[in-house]
């Protein structure tokens, strides 16, 4: 795994999409197509808005796949991780070839279906983030590491739904879902590759857990240390707590 840190939160994003893009247009010249994971939330900003405004990347011919939604909130709905991607991704790119989690429909029928794409061919590049709990995609603390189902419902413990609160989602805890629908951690480690983008204060605690503790489902993003083509982008601020010896092997 490697460690970048940048100054902030807007640099960490430009670096982290000059990356993907590069991957993308690699994987593009080779193979004539890209499959790709997309993560939502706060933390996903200046990544996505740098990575839809990069020059020469054939967008219609990239696979996009959802990582995470919750159960039961309508696509209308300012948290909608639908609405997010459409919004701030797959509006802005131009995608054709995306596969949503409606949450609204029937959570065992949208894995069904999803999950029969996804199983066509090996995902290139997923993008994804860390949790304030040290979540990875909907996948909350003790996280399941050993499922090999793509996609599972998983029930969103209290520290999870009080980030999104936080974030400004919703009005009021109780407005909060509590279930939701999250690739599974073994098929987010089946990416060839993956970028993880993780700004912010709030997150340090998260990523200290993580990147510098014990590799347990405790701290659920601390499995991205077992993958062999994994970029961890950092802010000063997400970063402030790692060790010196840390700091000192991040590029």
């Amino acid at each position: 795994m490697n460690v970048r840190v940048l100054s902030d939160s807007k640099s960490m994003g430009a670096a982290a999409a000059k990356q993907a893009a590069e991957s993308l247009r690699d994987t593009l010249h080779r193979k004539g197509s890209a499959r790709i994971v997309a993560a939502t939330g706060a933390s996903q900003f200046e990544f996505l808005e740098a990575l839809t405004t990069s020059p020469d990347i054939q967008w219609d011919h990239v696979e996009m796949f959802h990582l995470d939604e919750y159960v039961g909130l309508p696509e209308s709905h300012p948290a909608s991780f639908c609405r997010y991607l459409r919004e701030r991704l797959i509006q802005k790119t131009g995608i054709t070839n995306y596969h949503l989690l409606n949450g609204e429909d029937n959570p065992g029928e949208v894995i069904r279906i999803v999950s029969q794409a996804l199983g066509a061919a090996p995902i290139d590049v997923a993008f994804v983030g860390i949790g304030e709990n040290g979540h990875l995609a909907f996948n909350d603390p003790p996280a399941n590491f050993e499922t090999e189902a793509p996609y599972l419902v998983v029930t969103l413990d209290e520290a999870c739904r009080r980030q999104q609160l936080g974030e400004g989602w919703f009005a009021t805890l109780k407005d909060v879902p509590e279930r939701a629908i999250s690739m599974g951690i073994r098929q987010i480690l089946k990416a060839a590759e993956i970028i993880c983008i993780v700004p912010d204060a709030r997150k340090s605690n998260a990523v200290k857990t993580c990147f510098e503790g014990e590799i347990s489902p405790m701290a659920p993003a601390s499995i991205l240390r077992t993958h062999t083509n994994t970029t961890v982008y950092l802010d000063q601020h997400s970063a402030a707590l790692l060790s010196h010896e840390t700091l000192a092997s991040a590029s």
